[in-house]
């Protein structure tokens, strides 16, 4: 990872969605929705420079602030700019952009991603200030399955998962499929993961619902409909989503490791025999285990 820069990650060809700050909060999202994207830059006109992003934690955050009842709109998501909104949340964050310049290594790529607690780190051309990629773990992770088949394969691999720890084994965030999507931005606010599993009453899992799911709300028009359950919202979903991608105590972490990259997933959920949740194992636990700990970095986050 110290050896290849940033460029090399940069797929041939790939999407890159880029807004201006004066656009309307609700056209930016449906602009997401409509491009595939779960992210953008922002572009001030005013200070001619990129000034953060735009993610679907944005969308969140403003539902879970705004919303009353299924028969009051939502003003601000309906009229506000995104420069509006970032004037009000900015009052209680600090959101500076964090990027990275294309001959930067792979390395400080994940030691930035994992120590700022982000999932999408734009690489910005240093001469022409223009965003050329937004990195995510599940890039890296990718282009390390593909070249890391040429490296011997550290011996840690063979470990069955209970044995190497990785992941979050206490306090998991879960949601039961009677509460509803409101009660889910909740935790997704107040636990800031990124995916809850769904369990039923017997505490089994029954679906994963994660934030990219949210967007969903959108895509649908269905965001002032926040009393619905996760049942509805599971069964509303527009794409169809194969069961929970779980992994189990005794299989080893290269077994896991394949199958969160080739599945394109950023978690799996750990359950035992019973289908009960016993954890989950993140691409930033994995990145962590696999690139930093070595390197003699100790864990930068807990696990989202």
């Amino acid at each position: 990872m110290k050896s290849h820069c940033c460029y090399d990650a940069i797929p041939t060809s790939s999407k890159l969605v880029i807004f201006d700050t004066s656009l309307q909060v609700k056209k930016a999202f449906f602009a997401l929705v409509a491009n595939g994207v779960r992210a953008a830059p922002l572009w001030d006109s005013k200070l001619q420079s990129f000034v953060g992003m735009l993610t679907i934690t944005d969308f969140i955050n403003i539902l879970h602030r705004y919303y009353k009842s299924p028969l009051v709109q939502i003003y601000e998501l309906e009229e506000h700019k995104i420069e509006t909104w970032r004037e009000i949340y900015l009052q209680y964050s600090v959101n500076r952009l964090i990027s990275i310049a294309p001959d930067s290594s792979l390395f400080d790529a994940i030691y930035s991603l994992l120590k700022n607690r982000i999932h999408r780190l734009p690489v910005i051309d240093p001469v022409s200030g223009n965003v050329l990629h937004i990195l995510t773990h599940k890039r890296i992770l990718k282009f390390l399955h593909i070249f890391g088949s040429m490296i011997p394969k550290p011996r840690f691999l063979q470990k069955r998962i209970s044995e190497v720890g990785i992941g979050t084994f206490k306090q998991i965030a879960t949601v039961q499929e009677s509460a509803s999507v409101y009660d889910a931005l909740s935790i997704f606010v107040e636990r800031r993961v990124s995916a809850l599993p769904v369990v039923n009453e017997q505490g089994k899992v029954v679906a994963l619902y994660s934030r990219f799911d949210v967007i969903n709300l959108a895509a649908q028009k269905n965001y002032n409909n926040l009393n619905m359950t996760m049942q509805e919202a599971i069964a509303s979903r527009a794409c169809c989503v194969e069961g929970v991608l779980k992994c189990y105590p005794h299989e080893t972490l290269e077994t896991v490791i394949d199958r969160i990259a080739k599945a394109e997933v950023h978690r799996l959920v750990l359950v035992d025999s019973d289908d009960v949740v016993r954890g989950i194992v993140s691409l930033s636990d994995l990145l962590q285990a696999l690139v930093l700990s070595p390197a003699g970095i100790d864990a930068l986050f807990s696990s989202s």
